[in-house]
């Protein structure tokens, strides 16, 4: 895995001749929430959430196999909390997966970005509450699709709209 910066993710990938998605990634403590891209890179939606354990890694990182080759995945959006005043246990836990992930091998050559998450999974929340989710689970593995979801969308408009300033210029 290598990490790349936001724009240079998108160029590679829409300078490419053929069909290529990205993932969003809200990781957390017990789950990653998981979102997939369209085809034209526009629009993300839920798509499925991992549990994360330290003992899953290489189950993980074979996850992630599978899905780069079944939905032609060329890069992974991760969201991390930014702070201006210090390093988050939060960020620290994201930092960790990411490097666990690489570690493994199984992941060589998928390029990925930090995207700010901040305040995602609050706001997926206050647009979750009134659905009155009862089962526990089943709400909190929604609203990590969703922190996913706003993970990816924010980092898709960004790169979409800032392409189409570098057209005009």
């Amino acid at each position: 895995m290598r990490q790349v910066k936001a724009v240079q993710l998108f160029h590679d990938l829409v300078n490419k001749n053929e069909p290529a998605r990205l993932l969003g990634l809200d990781v957390g403590d017990k789950y990653v929430g998981l979102a997939l891209s369209d085809f034209q890179n526009k629009i993300a939606s839920p798509f499925s959430v991992l549990v994360r354990k330290k003992s899953n890694i290489d189950l993980m990182a074979s996850d992630f196999e599978t899905l780069i080759s079944k939905y032609s995945l060329k890069g992974f959006v991760v969201g991390l909390p930014f702070s201006c005043h210090r390093v988050s246990t939060d960020a620290a836990q994201v930092k960790v997966l990411i490097d666990a992930l690489s570690r493994t091998k199984k992941l060589q050559g998928l390029k990925y970005t930090y995207w700010n998450e901040s305040f995602t999974s609050k706001n997926v929340e206050l647009l979750l509450r009134p659905l009155n989710l009862n089962n526990a689970v089943h709400s909190k593995t929604m609203l990590d699709k969703f922190a996913a979801v706003g993970i990816l969308q924010g980092y898709l408009d960004y790169v979409n709209r800032k392409m189409k300033l570098m057209e005009t210029e």
